[in-house]
């Protein structure tokens, strides 16, 4: 009997490992206080399903600071078991630090529910590497509220270029001293999406992948920098030292939320963490010149990817797994990381802010096209952009010379 017990023991304690219990999950995210808030009651519930599995988030407040020290954490042995990327999954595909993760579909994962383009998203060379956490669009957010009290019109939620300057123009006499119409969108620390937008919009693809190649001229980057130049020479964006003092990472870093404009630029998925951080009402509207170009797209918000030196592969799927299909998780992260790829996932109840959002998918849906992939390098692309547009916005650089060093950027970071 002595004999037949430790058996069983031994039997319990395999398929105990087996399914990841008695296990710590690391699970590395970036993002503000809303983003926290979800994402702990989200690890509530599957510790209350799964209470062997122990999760310690491990946050960062902007993408470039999640970057850099998941970096140093894989280049040194340590990294955490699950990896939130975005655009640039592809980079850490190429780099051979993720898991593949096709021995768990249809197990421990349930790939069978997501919406087949998410999965196709997370493929590469025929591996899935990363489940995606939502789909989310580009979008210009305005504080209706402030808008308001201004005494001025609201903004349409579809306008051409000219009649967006136009809007910013009237709006900026309504303002009171010290706020301006819009954010400085031309460029963030974290971010160039506004920039590839704009390709997109003039019809120059940032990138080609075959061949390995951009479209983007410098005199295309240069009519960019002229844009936003025109913006801040009329007042219409904060000067930039003003603008310089807002990371536009997440809302605890946002010129809108601080009051100082009146629209700004996020994705969709952001609404809500923005919303939470603000008393007055936020509103979504498209980027101008989208109902004719069609130059918005929906791609993956995010995406969940696994360490492949994790020592704990099927505990960290199995919470993948949960937080991607799970009604109970989607209804506590709402939209934060994305509209849900998984249809046991939309059975969730959404309302308020993530309805809001839909309600604007379904309308800027319509005038989207079929992303083109990230630029290589596209962590690096971002924050060196950055540097170059703060060149020019300071007035060291030439917008001509801008854009060249730009166009030129563009080309190194594709033949690197």
């Amino acid at each position: 009997m002595r004999k037949f017990g430790l058996v069983l023991l031994t039997l319990a304690m395999g398929a105990s490992m087996l399914f990841g219990q008695g296990v710590t999950v690391r699970w590395a995210y970036w993002g503000g206080e809303a983003r926290i808030k979800k994402s702990q009651a989200a690890i509530d519930l599957f510790r209350a399903a799964n209470p062997s599995i122990s999760v310690n988030p491990e946050i960062s407040g902007g993408a470039g600071d999640h970057f850099t020290k998941v970096d140093t954490q894989l280049a040194g042995g340590a990294g955490p078991d699950i990896i939130q990327m975005g655009g640039n999954i592809g980079d850490y595909v190429k780099k051979g630090v993720l898991l593949p993760l096709d021995k768990y579909a249809g197990t421990i994962l349930n790939t069978a529910v997501i919406d087949p383009a998410a999965i196709q998203g997370g493929t590469f060379d025929g591996k899935l590497y990363g489940i995606s956490t939502g789909v989310t669009m580009p979008a210009l957010v305005y504080n209706k509220s402030l808008i308001q009290r201004a005494g001025a019109p609201l903004p349409a939620l579809s306008m051409t270029y000219a009649e967006f300057r136009a809007y910013l123009v009237a709006l900026k006499a309504k303002l009171p001293t010290g706020v301006y119409p819009m954010q400085d969108i031309g460029a963030s620390s974290s971010g160039t999406t506004p920039f590839g937008y704009w390709t997109g919009y003039n019809g120059t693809k940032l990138y080609v992948a075959d061949p390995k190649s951009t479209q983007v001229k410098a005199a295309d980057a240069q009519k960019y920098l002229e844009l936003f130049k025109d913006y801040r020479d009329n007042k219409l964006i904060p000067p930039a030292d003003i603008a310089a003092g807002f990371a536009e990472t997440n809302a605890d870093t946002s010129a809108i939320i601080a009051g100082k404009v009146a629209i700004g630029f996020l994705y969709t998925n952001q609404l809500g963490g923005y919303q939470a951080a603000t008393k007055d009402e936020l509103a979504l509207m498209e980027f101008p010149g989208a109902v004719a170009t069609k130059a918005l797209w929906q791609n993956a918000s995010q995406y969940y990817t696994v360490n492949k030196e994790t020592k704990n592969p099927e505990a960290t799927v199995k919470l993948v797994d949960f937080l991607v299909n799970s009604p109970e998780a989607a209804k506590v992260l709402g939209l934060d990381r994305g509209a849900s790829a998984s249809s046991t996932a939309r059975t969730a109840a959404l309302e308020g802010v993530d309805q809001k959002v839909l309600d604007y998918l379904k309308i800027a849906g319509a005038h989207t096209s079929k992303p083109t992939p990230n630029l290589p390098n596209d962590t690096e692309f971002n924050s060196s952009f950055f540097l170059l547009y703060q060149l020019v916005a300071f007035g060291n650089y030439t917008t001509a010379k801008g854009g060249q060093q730009i166009a030129d950027l563009i080309v190194r970071m594709i033949n690197k």
